[in-house]
């Protein structure tokens, strides 16, 4: 068992500790400026490209600056941006479709019987979500609005209302728990996809999209939860080749390679694919290119992106977009 005994440092510490590992630091009120608002800890997970390869203290690369590592924590941020926009608009969608699925086919509380979903699904659970929703301090005002007007119905909020109370998890775990065929198939039908894929890519989102609103790092990241590959026989004609063994020029892990299906690229793609059925006219994908644009020294290899992402035929390969979204 090792010992924990790292003492806590200042600004100063961290200050003398970046240029004693070699970092360029020529503008010191800058950086005086940023570390105390990133936090040393936050900012440190971008320094790992910038260190000589093979040393077992960290030192950086010869000329490496505090403005080389920053740009990459910056493009980390504004790429955390754009994945949410889209994902919001995913999620809206998905909250939508389901809202509209149950209420017809069920009725404004038919999602409180149970038959509705698989056997496996633990329904008890998800009243108490929305028992701690509707009972808490900040009620949302529609919730109060239903209860006091209607004081005979249900105490839990017909599904319009309820669906506004969950997060993009949940509302992912009851499309795949949905028990009838035909209530699958009507989803599958709206976005053009298996429901075994559609249910991977919603719960992978789902994850993508707490990794971006925690800040978490996202470039450079392995995800546990990796979108499904669907079948070769339901690929569209621009189906991007997804590698998963892309090799990292890199002398540090001689012979390293990159799945892009467990990395980034992968959740860019599924993102496309859906965003062209909810917001076909959307200027998303130009946005992407011209943010990847901005910053060429960013590693796309870590990202799992292919050489030819743009040139290709993939869905995230350059084209005429119209409208301004």
């Amino acid at each position: 068992m090792t010992t924990f005994d790292k003492p806590a440092k200042t600004l100063d510490d961290h200050l003398v500790l970046l240029k004693a590992r070699g970092l360029r630091i020529p503008d010191e009120a800058r950086a005086r400026h940023y570390l105390p608002n990133i936090s040393y800890y936050r900012f440190s997970a971008y320094t790992r490209p910038f260190y000589i390869p093979n040393e077992g203290d960290h030192r950086f690369l010869p000329g490496t600056t505090f403005d080389d590592i920053l740009t990459l924590y910056i493009f980390d941020r504004e790429l955390r941006l754009l994945l949410l926009d889209a994902i919001e608009r995913i999620e809206v969608s998905l909250r939508a479709q389901m809202t509209n699925l149950l209420a017809e086919r069920y009725g404004p509380h038919g999602y409180l019987d149970a038959a509705v979903f698989n056997d496996g699904f633990d329904h008890g659970r998800l009243l108490q979500t929305l028992d701690r929703e509707c009972g808490g301090k900040e009620v949302e005002t529609f919730v109060n609005h239903y209860r006091h007007k209607y004081t005979d119905a249900p105490g839990y909020p017909p599904i319009w209302m309820s669906m506004e109370l969950l997060t993009f998890s949940t509302v992912s775990i009851l499309f795949a728990q949905l028990r009838q065929k035909s209530d699958r198939k009507h989803i599958e039908a709206v976005y053009g996809w298996p429901f075994p894929v559609l249910r991977s890519w919603f719960r992978a989102l789902s994850d993508l999209r707490n990794k971006c609103a925690h800040h978490m790092r996202i470039w450079n990241r392995e995800f546990g939860v990796s979108p499904l590959l669907p079948r070769e026989r339901h690929h569209p004609v621009d189906w991007p080749e997804i590698d998963h063994a892309i090799p990292v020029h890199s002398t540090r892990h001689p012979g390293q390679t990159i799945d892009a299906q467990k990395r980034l690229y992968m959740h860019l793609v599924v993102i496309g694919y859906l965003m062209r059925v909810v917001c076909p006219e959307s200027q998303w994908k130009a946005r992407l290119r011209e943010l990847m644009d901005r910053y060429p020294a960013v590693s796309r290899t870590h990202m799992g992106f292919p050489a030819d992402w743009q040139a290709g035929r993939g869905i995230l390969a350059a084209r005429t977009v119209k409208g301004n979204r």
